[in-house]
């Protein structure tokens, strides 16, 4: 077992990336090299960065992976303003890909701040 596998951000990062990948199911097909490939994408990102960061030897280049892996949350929320502007996501997918983002936010925050504190 891979040492990320036993972090609750990264298991947190995995469900993330499947709540993203069943939203933009219904997508429009049209979407599907647009939106939902940027959509998808950013959420894989935020996994593989914690994957990739817990792999470095100090504490500092992991936070970095951690600080990347937070801008892809952020760059997930942006888009899923766009797609519910666009029709794609009802309210109710909207707010719970929000809160999902936003608990992902705060789980990487306070791993990146414990980091640097090492």
């Amino acid at each position: 077992m891979f040492g990320f596998e036993k972090l609750d951000v990264w298991q947190r990062a995995i469900e993330f990336a499947d709540l993203v990948y069943g939203v933009t199911r219904s997508f429009p097909s049209d979407e599907r090299f647009g939106l939902t490939n940027q959509m998808r994408r950013a959420a894989v990102s935020v996994s593989s960065n914690i994957a990739e960061g817990s792999g470095r030897i100090s504490p500092k280049d992991f936070a970095r992976f951690i600080e990347i892996a937070t801008g892809s949350v952020y760059e997930v929320v942006s888009q899923a303003f766009i797609g519910r502007r666009q029709g794609f996501l009802s309210q109710d997918q909207f707010n719970e890909l929000y809160n999902s983002a936003e608990h992902q936010g705060k789980m990487l925050s306070g791993l990146r701040r414990s980091l640097l504190e090492a």
